[in-house]
């Protein structure tokens, strides 16, 4: 575990490198060999590591997207060389004095080179100035505790500060269970962040992608002026499990993924991953030549 670890933290070193100097990354934890593969999670079937690298993780037989870790996501995003990270050093204590809590942290920090479960940085998009927060599900699932909401809500007061577009990427399990109550107060701290910064007129993007559940989904996640989301992600508060059991029925087929959820007005627009800095670029330039304006699917 301690090899591995040390793998990992070298590997979001330089990641987090290249990304400052705008160079393409050279991973020294990816696979060199055509031949090592990884299955699908979805349909099973086996594709190279280097074919999951070349598709930014989706899968080329039936379009399953998964998981990125947040400087990869700001790798596909960000113009090369323009990103600048905010409060990189902020993290979470331990205020509840959980048990086993402060290792689990430690340990997380160790594999997956992270401070916390969200990267903010600003940044450029096609040009344009952003403030962008990514969340990342392999630390705690993406859990909002009192260092990612205070994370959140500063990105959104830099952006209010500075005037420029707020784009969020949201992958969280919800809550963490771990901080208790002060888990929870995030979610008003949060939205109440958004809201002074769309008050002054700002632009706020949200892009959910899989998992975005609990009480992300109930605060900032929801708030957006623009709503988008990768295929098949799964978007809402409680688990479908925990729905069926609780209202005794069987839920329609799809329920609460980002498809059924665009045809019942939730989102503004799937796009997939390929696609998505595109999408992106197209909604700053509309937004940098008339103002804010509320997105549609198909204007997007």
């Amino acid at each position: 575990m301690i090899n591995d670890g040390f793998s990992n933290r070298r590997r979001q070193l330089l990641r987090l490198k290249v990304l400052r100097e705008g160079r393409q990354p050279q991973d020294p934890a990816r696979p060199k060999a055509e031949g090592v593969f990884a299955p699908c999670p979805d349909c099973g079937r086996a594709v190279s590591r280097r074919t999951w690298a070349e598709r930014q993780n989706v899968c080329p037989h039936c379009g399953f997207h998964r998981p990125m870790s947040a400087y990869q996501r700001m790798e596909q995003i960000l113009d090369p060389g323009s990103f600048k990270e905010l409060d990189a050093g902020l993290c979470g204590g331990d205020p509840l004095q959980f048990d086993g809590y402060p290792e689990k942290l430690r340990r997380l920090r160790q594999i997956t080179g992270l401070q916390e479960a969200v990267v903010c940085a600003k940044g450029r998009i096609g040009g344009a100035a952003v403030v962008i927060g990514v969340m990342d599900s392999r630390f705690l699932m993406g859990s909002m505790g009192v260092a990612v909401g205070e994370k959140i809500a500063r990105a959104a007061d830099t952006a209010r500060r500075e005037k420029l577009p707020l784009i969020l990427f949201c992958a969280s399990g919800g809550a963490r269970m771990q901080e208790g109550i002060l888990s929870l107060m995030q979610m008003a701290k949060t939205a109440e962040a958004v809201s002074r910064f769309q008050d002054a007129g700002g632009l706020y993007i949200a892009c959910l992608t899989h998992p975005t559940t609990g009480g992300v989904t109930a605060s900032f996640a929801s708030l957006a002026d623009v709503t988008l989301a990768e295929p098949g992600a799964l978007i809402g508060f409680a688990g479908p499990r925990v729905i069926e059991q609780t209202i005794g029925q069987t839920l329609p087929q799809g329920f609460q993924r980002s498809e059924y959820l665009l045809e019942h007005g939730f989102l503004d627009a799937v796009v997939p991953r390929a696609e998505l800095r595109g999408v992106l670029i197209r909604l700053l330039q509309l937004h940098g030549k008339g103002g804010r304006r509320r997105g549609t699917a198909q204007r997007v």
